[in-house]
Formats: C-alpha cells, structure tokens, sequence
C-alpha cells in the first residue's frame, strides 16, 4: 500500500495544489492509498513511526527537502521504501536522483517500483541525506528558512532566487572562523573559514552545485571549504558555484571521507538538507545504504 505524507504549505502552498492532481489520478488509477498532512516541524517523523511496523508499505513524501528529511530520518535502516514528489522550492534531493520536477511523471516512476540504495549523513542522531553546512552556509539557511522574500518568490516559481537574497543578506555581517578539521585520519587547520559543505549530493539551495562530484551511493562525503577569502572575492566566486566552477578557485579546498570532525574557535550554525541541526563542534559520519529509494 502507498502511504502519502503531504506538507501542504511546502513550496508556499505548491504541496497543497501537487497533492489534489496526484489524488485524482490515484483514484483514476483505483491504487489504494492512506494519506497524511503534516502540521508541525518534525510531524513526518512521528507519522512515519506509527505506520512503520505495517508490511508492504511503501512511504511517499510530497513536499521539499525539508519534508523529505523529516520522513526520511523516520524510515533510516528500515524496508520500507521512500517515494518522492517534488513540490518544494529548492528541490536538491530529486534533482540528485534524477526524480521528475512534473509530478505525474514522478507518480509513475514510483508505482514502476525500481528500488535503490542511498548513503545518507549522520550527525548525532539526526540523518542529512544531501548536504550538510557549517558556518556562513548554516546562518544563510536560517535567514533563508524565516524570510519572508522566499514565500513571496514561491508564489511566482521563483523560490531558489531565495538562498541567493539570504546570502546577500548574511554576507556583510557574518564573521569567518578558524576551522580545525579532521578527515578520517587526517588533520587539518583553516584560516579564516566562511563555510564547510559536507555533500552527499551535488547541490542545494534550489541547484547551487557546491559539490559537484559528490554521489550519493559511493560511500564518500564530498567536502568543501571556502576559506581566507574577502567578502568581495566571495560575493565574485559565489556564482560560479551554480555552475560547479567555484572548486577552480584557489580559495577553496576540497577533500573527501567518510567520517568529518569540524570544531571552530567558537560555536557556528551546522545545517542539513536546510534544515538547522546543530552547531560546532560536530562529527558527521557516512552511513551506507542506509535509505531505500523507489
């Protein structure tokens, strides 16, 4: 059976409106479902724990990232599968797996029911399963998740212009930060430090290719540092990120591993699929095949 979990306010109401065609069409289709909406931060996690010791239950969230988030740090290491319908503003997660932006499109591929496996991220016990961000990039997702900018360029499609304005916006007051890291076995300092993107996916903040290698299934994070750069040198290279060039720039580092330690002269903002988890000092460590995607 297909257990929808809907956030209908995602993609400011996109959720709501994605949510009534997919239900026409699983009616035409007579599939038998059950469907949820969420009603709080972190209700899909609840949702998902109640249903979870059902059998032959396949869990299909609509809405974004953060959605997808939720259900999926409900459904780590289980066998139920994770379904995906697009309808945030950014969108990173489906666009890593080549899910379809159209929803009926999307619908068809998960009642097709090719199962894979994906790594995800773990930080204490909260899962990231596309990108986790520490320092400037963690401040940018919490102007990003408040301002009211992103649910005025919802409403004209325009949602990942809204991590460009929350970057602009924290830019001229955020403070870089001495960065000690450490990479499996492998110490590192850094001066200077804007932000450290842990990737398990290429991109966030609705496409910017931060990490434009990282692969979700190949048992590696993908690291970024963006570090001893002037806010005008950052405000000049950010661009160049959506296209994956940045990584060209002699400003930034890149590395790769499985198990990442970040501590920082003092305490920063650690975010993960947008989503605000902690702050510094952190261990984000890689966990195989921990999340069945259909």
């Amino acid at each position: 059976m297909y257990y929808f979990i809907v956030n209908k306010i995602s993609g400011n109401g996109k959720g709501r409106k994605v949510w009534k065609k997919i239900e026409k069409l699983l009616q035409e289709k007579q599939i038998h479902y059950q469907v949820r909406f969420t009603e709080r931060p972190k209700h899909a996690v609840e949702i998902v724990k109640e249903i979870s010791s059902e059998t032959g239950l396949t869990v299909v969230a609509v809405g974004g990232d953060g959605t997808i988030h939720d259900v999926a740090n409900g459904l780590i290491d289980s066998n139920i599968p994770l379904g995906i319908i697009p309808a945030g503003s950014g969108n990173d997660l489906a666009r890593a797996l080549q899910i379809p932006m159209n929803y009926q499109k999307a619908l068809e591929r998960i009642l097709i029911g090719e199962q894979r496996k994906m790594d995800v991220g773990r930080i204490g016990n909260e899962y990231c399963i596309t990108v986790t961000g520490i320092g400037f990039d963690g401040k940018v997702a919490e102007e990003n998740s408040s301002s009211k900018y992103k649910k005025w360029l919802n409403t004209f499609r325009l949602g990942n212009l809204s991590y460009g304005l929350s970057f602009l916006h924290v830019l001229f007051q955020y403070r870089p930060v001495n960065v000690q890291l450490k990479v499996d076995e492998k110490n590192f300092s850094f001066l200077n430090v804007w932000f450290i993107a842990i990737a398990n996916t290429p991109s966030y903040g609705g496409g910017i290719k931060i990490c434009p290698e990282a692969c979700y299934n190949d048992g590696l994070f993908d690291i970024c540092i963006v570090h001893n750069l002037s806010k005008w040198e950052l405000l000049r290279t950010f661009p160049k990120a959506f296209v994956g060039k940045h990584v060209l720039h002699p400003s930034v580092t890149m590395l790769r591993g499985k198990q990442v330690d970040v501590a920082s002269d003092w305490p920063v903002i650690v975010q993960g699929d947008g989503e605000l988890l902690a702050k510094t000092p952190i261990q984000v460590t890689i966990e195989r095949d921990a999340l069945r995607i259909i």
